[in-house]
């Protein structure tokens, strides 16, 4: 599952895609569905990725998003903004709440992201 979430931990958008596949395969498809104009984005290494990167800067973001461990170039990073990308990881933590989708029970995906969305919903509601 990967999800976009905005400054108070709130999801904004997410989708679920196979396990087997890497996680910054869907970066830029998540990040056409919000605009990154004038904002942040916060990621985790996973995601140190030149074509990444680039798509922020093209949509007036600011990646903060740190180097992979023995890169060639160092990239700057505000590691004190970083720190609230622990918002994401309480939104996932929150979601497993719900221990429908905690233990993926379904089958399909689409019902698994109805919950999702279902769950989503009453965390906005909280």
């Amino acid at each position: 599952m990967h999800a976009v979430v905005d400054a108070y931990g709130y999801p904004v958008y997410f989708m679920i895609s196979e396990g087997q596949r890497n996680d910054i395969n869907y970066a830029i498809p998540l990040l056409d569905h919000v605009n990154p104009n004038g904002s942040n984005v916060l990621a985790d290494r996973g995601y140190d990725c030149n074509n990444l990167i680039d798509y922020i800067y093209a949509h007036g973001g600011e990646p903060t998003i740190p180097s992979r461990k023995g890169a060639k170039f160092e990239r700057h990073c505000d590691w004190w903004l970083y720190k609230e990308r622990h918002l994401v990881e309480n939104y996932f933590l929150k979601l497993k709440a719900y221990r429908r989708i905690a233990t993926r029970y379904d089958k399909l995906a689409s019902t698994f992201l109805g919950f999702i969305c279902i769950a989503s919903i009453l965390i906005w509601l909280k």
